[in-house]
């Protein structure tokens, strides 16, 4: 309707963006009709205001590049086309245009690379490629529809199946995305996208031993290629034998030396395995080969024991200031920055940091406490203490898991390599197993927004709940090590302790609970690899706070006895009482092991893995007070959990 009429379209958009400032396409459309007007400025404003909304947005990267090549600016120009390929890989224009632009400098194999990936997205079906864009444009009901659709007339098209399954995992149903992957690789075998994205759902559905055969067998179709062998590495981690992925890294390192994401990935083995040192390099080494790398800074930061000098944090402050930084790069810069700060003791200066950095990652989620609170009300009207008796004891009867639950930053790293530290228990991770069970037993929703989950549990028979029951305990063995007990360490387990009881009957449970303000603001700081969305808002983690408490005072009420409570600073005031106590609860005999549980030798994949390799300090119980005056908006949102929570 507006082809070509400019200044028509701009007046048709004002409306709109009046009543929706921050409206992607909108700003998009705005963006590109200023350009076709020669009013450069104006639409270089109208792609800030579009990437500050929407900073994965492709089309605004592929714009930007347009807006820098027409002003002669092709270095910046080949940036934004390379940054909006990476976000929307679609991008025909893009791809193109980094093509030309990279054939004009001499790079003849970069520039046909890019355009093999502009003549491979021009073969493409329109359909699927308007999917690629809505799915990477986060529409993603959209893009289900239209693939689908798709699909019902083409039933064995290969990038088809593959985009229907990206949309499974977009929307957590992983069983759909291996499916489809499955038969996707019938009929194209020598696919190796298709294998990639088949061993990353393998690895979210935790069928560890199978993502590594995967990868094992790409890397051993073609041993010299560097990605075949970084993915065979990280599958090696997932199965805890992280000497033979170290070697994967530095092997992949000589072939392509210095780097930056095999160093950093060889860096979080390293930590892993407890080879600071090792791993303090190697991250410095990516750092000083990308410089806004920010996954290398964050990783020295997420040590907790590393401490910035002075003119590191100057480099950092650096990159994060340039206008072109990428989203995720800012974001772990910004957690960087306000650990090395709050070292340094700047803490007006790191909170503002500790700020920026969960407001840009609270722009990348779609959490609502009130729905996280409707979950919490759900398991409350669904377990109550009848669902449990007229159920009994028909779960699987192994008494081995021992589940450590509570929030994360609570202390229950600290809980696990305590009992680690002991002959009969072997410490393993957070396992997923709970969390994925009770997304298959949710199912999609019904019409009206419920879930199957956990309404469900009272339909379950007594022979299903001791296969459940029996699921978790094969589906953990990969990663024991043969002693009777293990650790399953996965915090928000707690929203599941029904389901846990009813299938396990005879697993032990330790809540490991913090002072709230401590708890809060450590999880606040803290930058997850994926999950625990909730904590990155001071109100957003208070309500969840007080939901929890809330929650597992109903867990005590109607399985009473079945969970033990441990409170961080009774373990850091009287570690060996506590250590009985905990002991005790599990039935098994005291060992001096527990009480010097630092000198115990084992991989820790959380953020707290070096804390927990050094004595007990009381120093970190206090550091939130630092930031008090800063915390208002937490203490409000925690409301009653703030006095009650050892009540």
């Amino acid at each position: 309707m507006y082809r070509g009429r400019f200044e028509a379209a701009l007046e048709a958009l004002a409306p709109l963006l009046g009543a929706e400032p921050d409206h992607a396409e909108a700003l998009y459309m705005r963006a590109a009709c200023l350009r076709y007007l020669d009013r450069r400025e104006e639409a270089f404003d109208a792609l800030a205001a579009l990437k500050a909304a929407a900073p994965e947005f492709g089309r605004a990267y592929q714009e930007e590049g347009h807006l820098h090549r027409a002003r002669g600016r092709e270095q910046e120009a080949l940036a934004a086309y390379r940054r909006a390929c990476r976000f929307n890989p679609a991008l025909h224009a893009s791809w193109m245009a980094q093509a030309e632009i990279l054939e004009a400098q001499g790079h003849g194999e970069e520039a046909r690379q890019a355009r093999a990936q502009g003549e491979r997205i021009l073969a493409l079906p329109k359909e699927l490629v308007s999917v690629t864009h809505l799915l990477h444009e986060d529409r993603i009901l959209k893009a289900e529809k239209l693939c689908r659709a798709f699909l019902q007339k083409h039933p064995h098209h290969v990038e088809a199946m593959r985009l229907l399954a990206a949309i499974a995992k977009r929307f957590g149903v992983m069983e759909d995305a291996e499916f489809l992957l499955e038969s996707a690789i019938g009929f194209e075998p020598d696919n190796v996208q298709l294998r990639l994205d088949y061993i990353e759902v393998l690895r979210k559905r935790q069928k560890f031993a199978k993502a590594l055969e995967e990868a094992r067998l790409l890397h051993e179709r073609e041993p010299d290629n560097p990605l075949f062998a970084s993915h065979h590495a990280i599958e090696l981690m997932q199965t805890g034998d992280y000497p033979a992925a170290i070697s994967l890294f530095d092997a992949v390192l000589k072939r392509v030396p210095d780097d930056p994401a095999t160093l950093t990935s060889r860096a979080h083995a390293l930590k892993t395995a407890g080879r600071q040192e090792e791993a303090v390099a190697s991250y410095r080494r990516a750092a000083e080969v990308k410089p806004d790398h920010g996954d290398a800074w964050y990783g020295l930061a997420n040590l907790k024991t590393y401490r910035f000098t002075r003119d590191e944090i100057a480099a950092m402050e650096r990159q994060e200031a340039r206008p072109d930084l990428a989203f995720a790069d800012r974001i772990h810069l910004c957690f960087a920055l306000g650990k090395a700060h709050e070292d340094h003791e700047r803490y007006e200066r790191s909170f503002e940091y500790y700020a920026r950095g969960n407001a840009l990652k609270r722009r990348q989620t779609r959490y609502t406490s009130a729905q996280m609170e409707e979950e919490f009300e759900a398991q409350k009207r669904v377990c109550t203490r009848e669902l449990f008796e007229s159920k009994g004891e028909t779960g699987h009867p192994a008494p081995d898991p021992i589940f450590i639950v509570g929030l994360p930053r609570a202390g229950s790293t600290l809980i696990e390599q305590i009992l680690a530290s002991h002959s009969q228990i072997d410490g393993t991770l957070e396992l997923p197993n709970i969390l994925a069970l009770s997304h298959r037993l949710r199912g999609r929703k019904r019409v009206g927004g419920q879930t199957r989950y956990p309404a469900i549990l009272a339909e379950l028979s007594g022979e299903k709940l001791r296969e459940l029951g029996a699921d978790y305990i094969e589906g953990t063995a990969l990663h024991r090590r043969g002693a009777p007990f293990f650790t399953d360490k996965m915090p928000n387990n707690f929203r599941h302790i029904g389901l846990i009881k009813l299938i396990l009957p005879n697993a032990k449970i330790i809540d490991a609970r913090r002072h709230p303000m401590a708890c809060c603001f450590s999880g606040f700081k803290q930058l997850f690899a994926e999950g625990q969305e909730f904590t990155y808002g001071l109100e957003e983690i208070g309500r969840y706070y007080r939901g929890y408490v809330d929650l597992m005072a109903h867990w005590d009420e109607v399985l009473p006895g079945a969970v033990l409570r441990v409170h961080h600073e009774d373990v850091v005031d009287d570690l060996e009482g506590q250590v009985r106590r905990m002991l005790d609860y599990l039935g098994l005999p005291f060992e001096p092991a527990c009480v010097e549980f630092h000198k115990t030798r084992r991989e820790v994949r959380t953020a707290s893995s070096e804390q927990v390799r050094q004595p007990i300090f009381r120093s970190g119980t206090e550091q939130w007070r630092h930031f008090e005056p800063w915390l208002d908006e937490l203490k409000t949102a925690l409301g009653p959990a703030l006095t009650g929570y050892r009540d």
